[in-house]
């Protein structure tokens, strides 16, 4: 007898049926469990919490009827929990007009009537999975899309200002890290608010920025323009859709924080609240440790500062790690960088002019610009380490 082997199934294409009853189940399994990555779950409980132990999953498939947590109850905590999933309503004749009124509204993909024949089974969770494609698909075209978008911006504020544009680079990994080190589940807005953070700095007078940027005291003038930089990059962002979280996490740079009535569980809060918290510590953090503050001390003079960052938060910070893993020091001229290296010093003009600052990323648009200033110079060392 010959065996045919398990087609693997991605993740997100798993099928969740949710029914009170174990023999249609059971029946719901005889009939999918070769066609499909299927999972059951007698109950709406015991259906959320297969959710968050074993999703994502493409397509729901919940019974109406049923005790302690309604099928159309447990199908809008499934959208809360996983918007991107199918969700479909398995009903009897008695249920008919909330199901309808359940499609209706626009929770439900659709509904199936019992009793349901194999044949229309199969189909609809085919169908299902069918939109579950498209919807993934669609929102990873247009991640990539905005994600191209927003490296143009950065490569363009890596032309006026590689400080500001080597800042975004930091704070996007420190952010990336930190929400990693709290156990929070990703969301993209989190990084991309990170990224995008300086963006606003195109605006501001150059001379501002390089004081700024090395840490010479600005007037009440000039630092009340320099805070401005967030609400400039705000308002770029708002115009884009789909960005509107990160633009509000943007704007958190700078001004009190308060997370007064929040929940001691980070994981509780929605995006613009968890990411503004993010973002605003890692600013802090990165202000720091950019001076050459170590870690320890950074991490202390946050506690000290009291700026209302809950105790996971600084607990986390302290174990970020401020320099890569499995970096080597080595000298290099212009046209030996690569994309990916971090300047281990300052870069000086033979003025004494601060260009690029230690831990700075190299990009194309930095390369591009040494070669420029090089090129232009007159003397055969143009840059010199400070």
């Amino acid at each position: 007898m010959s065996a045919v082997p398990h087609e693997r199934h991605p993740m997100s294409e798993r099928v969740l049926f949710v029914d009170d009853e174990p023999n249609v189940l059971e029946a719901i399994q005889r009939t999918l469990r070769k066609q499909v990555d299927l999972r059951t779950a007698t109950g709406g409980i015991e259906g959320l919490r297969m959710l968050r132990d074993e999703g994502p999953f493409g397509v729901v498939v919940s019974d109406m009827r049923m005790p302690a947590m309604t099928g159309a109850k447990f199908l809008a905590k499934v959208r809360e929990e996983q918007p991107d999933a199918v969700r479909m309503i398995l009903t009897g004749q008695s249920d008919m007009q909330a199901a309808i009124a359940a499609v209706n509204e626009g929770h439900i993909y659709r509904f199936l009537s019992k009793p349901c024949s194999p044949e229309q089974l199969f189909a609809a969770v085919e169908e299902g999975l069918k939109q579950h494609r498209l919807i993934t698909s669609e929102k990873i075209l247009l991640e990539q899309t905005l994600s191209g978008a927003v490296k143009m911006l950065i490569e363009i504020l890596g032309m006026v200002s590689p400080a500001a544009s080597g800042r975004a680079g930091r704070l996007q990994r420190y952010t990336i890290e930190l929400a990693k080190a709290l156990g929070l589940a990703e969301q993209w807005q989190w990084g991309l608010a990170a990224f995008v953070s300086q963006i606003g700095c195109v605006a501001l007078p150059k001379d501002m920025l390089i004081k700024a940027d090395g840490g010479q005291s600005l007037t009440d003038e000039e630092r009340q323009l320099y805070e401005s930089h967030p609400d400039v990059a705000s308002k770029l962002l708002a115009a884009i859709p789909r960005l509107e979280d990160v633009a509000a996490i943007v704007t958190a740079q700078f001004g009190p924080l308060n997370f007064a009535g929040l929940p001691k569980d980070i994981s509780r809060w929605d995006v613009r609240r968890a990411g503004q918290m993010l973002l605003r510590t890692c600013i802090e953090y990165d202000r720091l440790v950019a001076r050459g503050t170590s870690r320890e001390r950074a991490v202390n003079a946050l506690i000290a500062a009291k700026l209302g960052l809950p105790d996971a938060v600084l607990t986390a910070l302290a174990n970020l790690s401020t320099i890569r893993q499995e970096t080597s020091v080595r000298h290099f001229r212009v046209r030996d960088l690569e994309i990916g290296m971090v300047l281990d010093e300052d870069l000086v003009s033979p003025q004494g002019i601060r260009l690029v600052p230690a831990g700075t990323e190299v990009t194309r648009t930095l390369i591009v610009r040494l070669t420029t200033i090089a090129g232009a110079s007159a003397s055969s060392n143009p840059f010199a380490s400070k």
